[in-house]
């Protein structure tokens, strides 16, 4: 077999120069809600699911690296997308990642009651508040990521 390389080519090379003002903004509000209390692992864990869903190749290869940084293991990263069948993670971890799926997949359906009610059981009234902040951040990361394609990414592929 032979290997091939794709590039995905940025469309908009500097959404920063493209919109004035409206990187500082976004950088700006991720800073604020990056005083979280919540585990750095489980967020990149959430930020990997909602890059996995949406689309964004960028978001998909950069936050399992963080993860490992952070120490996350292999396994973990890469059953995050069959979460629910896999045995590595912990009930609360996994009440964050249905939470993920649910305001992800918002035009699919809304936010369960049941979903909504498991996260709650798991993280205090500030910690679920910053859990739906960190999942629209990487939402809309990953909209612009996946949109304009702001950041080049290429890599080989076996045929």
């Amino acid at each position: 077999m032979e290997a091939t390389t794709t590039t995905l080519q940025a469309r908009i090379a500097n959404p920063a120069l493209a919109v004035p003002g409206a990187m500082d903004a976004l950088q700006a509000l991720n800073k604020a809600i990056s005083r979280v209390r919540l585990s750095p692992r489980m967020l990149e864990l959430v930020h990997l699911r909602a890059s996995q869903i949406n689309g964004c190749g960028v978001c998909a290869v950069q936050h399992p690296k963080i993860a490992r940084k952070l120490g996350e293991t292999d396994d973990r990263i890469f059953a995050v997308a069959a979460w629910r069948d896999a045995p590595f993670f912990t009930d609360a971890e996994r009440a964050a990642l249905a939470l993920t799926e649910a305001v992800t997949r918002l035009a699919d359906h809304e936010v369960s009651d049941a979903v909504w009610n498991e996260a709650a059981a798991h993280f205090e009234e500030t910690e679920l508040a910053e859990l739906v902040w960190q999942i629209g951040i990487i939402n809309l990361w990953n909209r612009l990521g996946a949109t304009a394609r702001p950041w080049e990414l290429s890599g080989g592929a076996q045929d």
